[in-house]
């Protein structure tokens, strides 16, 4: 079942995925990566380091969140004159 590609059609915009633990993080990152995305430099997603949040992109990219985009996940309704889209992935696996 593609999880990650179903987000992504879904909203139609970007998405802020958050991952609780580590085993969410490992388990979004292996989802992320059979459904054909990768980072923006094209590596793969399990090739890199873990992070509590991630940025979905329409184009089937994916990329770290800093510092101002972990605020705008806490607080943001809009990047730009695009919706911000939260997901918490335990929640979403859960679900």
């Amino acid at each position: 079942m593609p999880r990650i590609k179903k987000l992504v059609e879904e909203t139609g915009g970007r998405i802020y995925v958050h991952l609780s633990d580590e085993r969410t993080c490992t388990q979004f990152l292996k989802d992320a990566e059979a459904d054909g995305f990768t980072f923006c430099d094209g590596a793969l997603p399990t090739s890199r380091h873990h992070a509590d949040l991630y940025a979905l992109n329409p184009d089937r990219t994916l990329n770290y969140v800093g510092f101002v985009g972990h605020t705008a996940y806490a607080c943001a309704k809009k990047i730009g004159n695009q919706p911000l889209f939260r997901i918490e992935y335990q929640e979403y696996l859960e679900g």
